[in-house]
């Protein structure tokens, strides 16, 4: 039978047959299974309970004498079209199944059905059923997830990028995010994707540096039997795979000559050429580019051609660094904490001022990703319902920094000292700032006080290290927007 612990309550089926004792006989075997079954005589009856409850199974007999049996089937598609139906009959034919199955029915049994033919059908129907309502429900998920608003936002710089990706997203253009590894490039893409008319379709991945030239040429493009040694069949590549949807190119920089002039065919004409093959093959698909390499200085330098250059930045969106956008670390850093607690099933929900404080003063060169894979172990170390400042190992060491970063002469090392003097000085004041606002429960004049600093001069240490109040905080300040803020 279907894996009833897959189901949250018993699968309802509904027979539907003249006679009582089919009725009967289906009741007291799928019941046996752990179905929830519900039995009727009458098909008018059946249509009824079937326009009034959810079934997620129906049974139903061909030949009646009140309601037809395809009428039924057609009323039930229309009514209830996430209910699996099997055709139980007597009077079976080659063009009642045809049309049975051709109005959506998942099965034809003719009668008399044995008891295992019976749990057999019922068990592939509703596992269909489940696999149907499961990808659904993900797919949901997913689209909600990546809906406009949904993504996690809060810097000026960060809201100018969603409001592009808004006015983007409706049409076919092709779009090019760049941004430093770490950035999210490939959530701005799904955002892009599943707020456009294309989310029912494919999203479809191609990790380009991660593939020699001929494997990513094939990848993308397919190949024909006999193309090259191991072709034994004809392939489909990852543009026709997307068909209809988006095909998101990933580090589009390291794509050699040979598969830049593939892809601007199938940009400029909407047709690819599968390795090997002489033949055109049409695709309609949108590209969105993503890559962490400056492609119009790889143009000066004669590696990338200018026209695939053009045609991948009609609309460009390049995503702030982490550092630049500073006051989104504790929405983020809340929001993984969350997630990851959830899934690991532990009951943490909270991170210290003393870890936040860590979070917020490090600039983060591998952006997002290393904040999500910090609180990823930061979490699987923490005990109890916080997060502390021992599970944020970003308090350096004397083997934190390469030897090669150590100075070799007198000069260099007065100059690194003077970088380092500037650079902790920034730090302190930060932290220094961040701690006055948490202790005032972010009043910027109270935090002012606090400390024995004039609001103009407090808020000018805000404006330069981009901290911001958090609006909807109790005792949070409503700010006018200030020149320079991120």
């Amino acid at each position: 039978m279907s894996d009833e612990s897959a189901w949250s309550e018993p699968p309802r089926v509904l027979a539907v047959d003249d006679e009582s004792v089919v009725c009967e006989s289906i009741r007291r075997v799928l019941s046996q299974e752990g179905y929830e079954v519900t039995t009727t005589t009458s098909s008018r009856q059946g249509l009824e309970l079937v326009r009034k409850e959810a079934f997620d199974l129906l049974l139903l007999d061909i030949k009646m004498p009140d309601v037809d049996g395809i009428h039924f089937l057609r009323e039930t598609r229309a009514v209830s079209p996430e209910t699996e139906v099997i055709i139980v009959t007597g009077y079976a034919t080659i063009e009642t199944a045809v049309e049975a199955i051709k109005l959506g029915a998942f099965d034809y049994l003719e009668k008399p059905v044995s008891p295992p033919q019976l749990i057999v059908a019922a068990a592939r129907a509703l596992e269909r059923k489940r696999l149907i309502d499961l990808t659904q429900r993900l797919r949901s998920e997913l689209e909600t997830r990546h809906r406009i608003g949904n993504v996690i936002c809060s810097s000026p710089k960060m809201r100018a990028v969603m409001q592009l990706v808004a006015k983007v997203a409706p049409a076919n253009s092709t779009v090019l995010v760049s941004g430093e590894t770490g950035t999210g490039k490939d959530v701005i893409a799904r955002a892009i994707h599943y707020n456009s008319p294309r989310k029912d379709k494919p999203f479809v991945v191609a990790d380009c540096a991660s593939l020699s030239e001929s494997l990513l040429e094939s990848e993308l493009f397919g190949h024909v039997r006999g193309a090259f040694t191991g072709a034994v069949r004809d392939r489909k590549g990852l543009t026709e795979t997307a068909r209809g949807g988006t095909l998101f190119l990933d580090e589009i920089s390291t794509i050699s000559p040979q598969v830049q002039g593939s892809l601007l065919r199938l940009i400029q004409e909407h047709e690819i050429r599968p390795v090997g093959s002489d033949k055109a093959v049409s695709v309609d698909v949108r590209v969105i580019a993503a890559t962490n390499k400056d492609l119009q200085e790889l143009v000066r330098a004669g590696t990338f051609r200018d026209d695939l250059f053009y045609r991948l930045s009609v609309v460009t969106i390049r995503i702030p660094p982490l550092r630049e956008r500073r006051e989104e670390i504790p929405l983020l850093a809340h929001f993984f904490v969350k997630r990851i607690a959830e899934e690991l099933g532990k009951p943490i929900d909270l991170i210290s001022p003393q870890a936040m404080a860590l979070l917020e003063g490090h600039d983060w060169p591998g952006n997002v990703r290393e904040l999500e894979n910090l609180m990823e172990r930061a979490v699987l170390l923490a005990d109890g319902r916080a997060i502390g400042p021992e599970a944020i190992p970003l308090g350096g060491g004397e083997d934190s920094a390469p030897w090669d970063h150590v100075p070799d002469d007198a000069r260099t090392l007065a100059d690194q000292k003077k970088e380092l003097r500037a650079e902790a000085v920034d730090r302190l004041e930060r932290l220094f700032v961040l701690k006055a606002l948490r202790r005032s429960e972010w009043s910027v004049s109270g935090a002012a006080r606090a400390v024995g600093m004039q609001r103009p001069n407090f808020h000018a240490l805000m404006r330069k290290h981009g901290i911001t109040s958090p609006k909807g905080m109790a005792g949070a300040e409503e700010e006018e927007p200030q020149e320079g803020a991120v």
